[in-house]
């Protein structure tokens, strides 16, 4: 696998850099401070082709692999992880369970809308008892005739309130049964389908994160993604590739921490020299680059292999596990870095400190992850 850039990822880095300074940095602190997810900026990507990357020109999206996906995801971290979190949850979550699992019916209809920003996706696995041990939910759904009766409530969920539609795992089967869980696709204003509590979180503040709670909500069975029964295993399968995602954003966001790192030791001045120039400071960026490279390679690896069809279970694993460990210890250096100013809205070493701690618990924690692994490997 090369690690040269090819002409469609320097295409799609150029054009998240320009688009970035106009549409996010003046902003994002705004949005960080009241906790508003920007709606419209997310349309905006839509044209760009970024709510679509993965999905194929004849849906709407497009059509690239992982490599431009990593790439996207990247390049918008290192700019605002908000942003890069939420169109990496609308991308390879509500979007790429649709197109992994879809009937061609439910491609045709959900990811043209989906793909080009019309629609905004949320995905419904976690539950307020139930975060790791998923396969324990009790969001429940019965079968009454043509329909399905989902009860119950997930929370964290990005896109809770803004989203267009959702798609939702639910019980259909015994507790703890991995084939007793279904997909379904609910789309807001769904009779018994609403949006709870929204979270009030430490980082990520531009992403929205909110509850969503099923009473008495009837989902036609045509709304079923795949098979009864399947919706843990599709689950699984879809959070191998999220993995990546996480991946990717905890890159942007290492790479945005020392990037404004490297800055800060050339500019900043003590006893007559920038502080870049001891070796107590220079030491801590040779670190943090080194320890991006490393997580680079992983992610990158598991974007080729993702791309050419393998099974990537360990290598994603490995990926999100040490490139988010990576993204907060970059973060913390950073703060530390700069010093008393580290500490201070005014300067962007502590947004990057808040929003990396996210990556080692979102899409499975670093122990979760440590846990993927060792099986693989003692398999």
């Amino acid at each position: 696998m090369s690690m040269e850039q090819t002409e469609n990822q320097k295409m799609i880095a150029e054009m998240i850099n320009d688009f970035g300074e106009r549409e996010i940095k003046p902003f994002m602190m705004d949005w960080d401070e009241k906790q508003e997810f920007p709606l419209q900026l997310f349309k905006k990507l839509g044209s760009l082709g970024l709510m679509g990357v993965l999905v194929p020109q004849e849906y709407g999206g497009a059509g690239f692999g992982y490599l431009e996906y990593v790439t996207a995801i990247l390049e918008l971290a290192r700019i605002d992880g908000s942003i890069g979190l939420s169109m990496a949850a609308h991308n390879s979550l509500c979007t790429g369970h649709v197109l992994q699992f879809g009937s061609e019916e439910q491609k045709q209809t959900y990811l043209p809308k989906l793909a080009t920003g019309e629609w905004i996706g949320a995905w419904g696995l976690t539950e307020p008892n139930t975060g790791s041990d998923a396969a324990n939910m009790r969001t429940v759904a019965k079968e009454e005739g043509d329909f399905y009766v989902l009860n119950g409530a997930k929370n964290f969920i990005t896109h809770g309130k803004s989203g267009n539609v959702a798609v939702v795992i639910a019980r259909t089967g015994e507790v703890g049964d991995s084939h007793g869980m279904t997909a379904f696709i609910i789309e807001k204003g769904t009779p018994g389908f609403s949006a709870g509590r929204k979270e009030n979180k430490l980082g990520m503040r531009a992403s929205e994160t909110t509850e969503l709670i099923f009473q008495d909500c009837k989902v036609p069975k045509a709304n079923i993604l795949g098979k009864v029964g399947d919706g843990f295993i599709q689950a699984m399968k879809v959070l191998d590739g999220g993995r990546i995602s996480i991946a990717a954003l905890s890159l942007g966001i290492a790479q945005g921490a020392l990037d404004v790192s490297i800055q800060y030791a050339k500019e900043r001045q003590q006893f007559n020299k920038p502080i870049a120039s001891y070796q107590g400071i220079s030491f801590k960026l040779a670190d943090m680059a080194t320890k991006l490279e490393a997580a680079k390679l992983l992610t990158f690896q598991a974007a080729d292999l993702k791309n050419k069809g393998k099974d990537v279970k360990k290598e994603s694993a490995m990926a999100k596990y040490y490139a988010s460990e990576v993204a907060v210890e970059n973060a913390t250096e950073a703060v530390q870095i700069f010093g008393g100013y580290g500490y201070t809205k005014d300067y962007p070493a502590e947004k990057y400190y808040r929003d990396s701690k996210l990556c080692t618990i979102g899409e499975g924690t670093s122990e979760i992850q440590k846990l993927v692994i060792s099986r693989a490997i003692l398999k």
